[in-house]
Formats: C-alpha cells, structure tokens, sequence
C-alpha cells in the first residue's frame, strides 16, 4: 500500500536522479527538476517572508488588535474602516474565512505607528512595476532600498571588516612566541594582500616582490575556503547517497533501482531523439 512516506520517497529519489543526471548532458529531466527547485524556493520565501515579517511587523503596527482601552475617535473609525475594507477584498467578498486581516485587528502591537506608512506605499509602488505606465514609481522604492541598504551595510563592514581586522592585525607582545608570530603572519598577509590590491602604482621592485607575497597568502585563503566548501558538499553527497540506499529496499518498493533503470532508459531515448534530429537538420 502506498503511503505518503513511501510517494515521498520516491519523489526525492526521482528529484535526486534528476539533478545528478546533470553529469551526462543538459536534458529535460534536470530542468523540470531545477525549475520545481527555483520556483518551490521563491513561493517557499515569499509565504514565511509574508507571515512572519510583512503581515505582524508592517501591518500589525498599522493596524494593531483593538482593545478595551483603545481609543474610539473619528480618525480610529476611519482607519479601521479601511482595514476592514482590506479584510472584505482579501477574503473574496466574504466568501472565503481565512485572510491577511483578522477580525479586530492584527495581533503584536498596542498602538498605531503611522510611521510605517512610508514602507508601505513603498512596497506598493515596487508592485506597480507590473503595471507599465505607473512602473516608474517602483524607482523610488528601489531607490530607498538601494541607499538604505549601503548607509547600513558601510556602518556594519566598517566595524566588522575594517576595525576589527586593524585590531585583529595588531601584534600583542606580550602573548608569548607563539601569539607574536600568529600575529605576525597575520599581520604580513594583511599588509601584502593590500599591497597587491593596489593599482595606483606599477607593481615593481618592493611593492612587486610585496604583491607576490600577497598572492600566495591570497591564494592559500581562496584555496582553503574551496577545500572547506568542497568537503561541506562532499558531506551532503554522503548524507543524500545513503538515503538513495535506504529508498531501495523493499519497505520503499526498491524505489532508488527502479527510478534509477527508468530515468537511464529515458536518457538514452532522449539522447538517441536528439541525434536524430541533429543529422535530419544536417542532411535538410
């Protein structure tokens, strides 16, 4: 009997034999599969970014749950008008129970915070790039973005990649040998490696013999950083081949041989196809 276990282990045995046959050719089975990927991973995204960051952190701060305490005045009954106005459109008319805007209010937050107006006309203006006449105003929330996003990302690097490594870089005398050549090395590597970033003035004589010890400090980081990166995927390889192993026992209706004989005789069709094709248009 089939289970939903056993339908998802032969889903992932299938999606797995669809990416790995990558290694032979560009065919049809890895695209379907990198597409399901792309566009499961952008939905995925865009639901738990929604309901955990735009609905309770924007909206909620708009427009906050309604308490015993909260303030009834004429502007109250009009914002909330609007809301409830949200809450009829998004639930279909009335048709539908669940939506986006909760009876009363959004739970999180005990006052309204107009401030928070300004981010949502900005995110109102970015969904207005579908629509080509207005497009234009989608500039100004790219715009904001954008500078926002380098004021806040200089301020952060400039703590995190420039004072600390100049404090990093310092050579503490009193650490013992050991630290002193730590520190050393690290201070070498550093100097050298900005050296060799240096365009200003023709790499000759000291500043040359300088970059060249950068290089080789540059290319011992890039090298250990591939060695890292390569045994992080050589770990999930081991992980996903012996879950194939596990699928091809009988508890799974031996799904890994089965898919795998399939999805080989499939390959070897397409291949053969495209051959075809290829000498018909050679001989036309």
């Amino acid at each position: 009997m089939f289970s939903a276990e056993i339908i998802g282990a032969w889903l992932v045995v299938f999606l797995t034999l669809c990416i790995c046959s990558f290694l032979y050719n560009d065919n049809p089975f890895y695209k379907a599969a990198e597409h399901l990927y792309v566009g499961v991973s952008a939905g995925y995204t865009l639901v738990i970014a929604f309901w955990t960051q735009v609905q309770p952190q924007l909206l909620g701060r708009l427009w906050p749950q309604i308490s015993e305490n909260t303030d009834s005045s004429f502007f109250h009954k009009v914002w909330y008008f609007i809301y409830e106005t949200f809450n009829f459109l998004t639930t279909g008319f009335g048709m539908l129970d669940r939506s986006i805007f909760p009876e009363n209010g959004i739970k999180g937050h005990n006052e309204i915070q107009l401030l928070y107006i300004i981010p949502f006309i900005l995110g109102i203006f970015m969904l207005l790039r579908l629509f080509p006449k207005v497009g234009w105003l989608a500039r100004w929330a790219i715009a904001y973005i954008v500078g926002m996003t380098a004021g806040l990302r200089f301020y952060a690097y400039l703590n995190s990649d420039i004072l600390i490594q100049i404090q990093a870089s310092s050579i503490d005398f009193n650490s013992g040998w050991i630290g002193i050549v730590n520190g050393l090395i690290l201070f070498i590597g550093t100097l050298t490696g900005l050296i060799y970033f240096f365009f200003s003035k023709e790499h000759k004589g000291s500043i040359g013999m300088l970059s060249k010890i950068g290089i080789y400090f540059l290319m011992i980081k890039f090298g250990a950083s591939f060695g890292f990166a390569v045994m992080g995927r050589i770990s999930l390889l081991i992980g996903r081949i012996d879950r194939m192993k596990e699928y091809s026992t009988s508890e799974f209706y031996y799904a890994t041989p089965i898919l795998s004989i399939c999805v080989i005789i499939c390959l070897i069709i397409w291949a053969y196809l495209i051959k075809g094709n290829a000498q018909d248009r050679t001989f036309s």
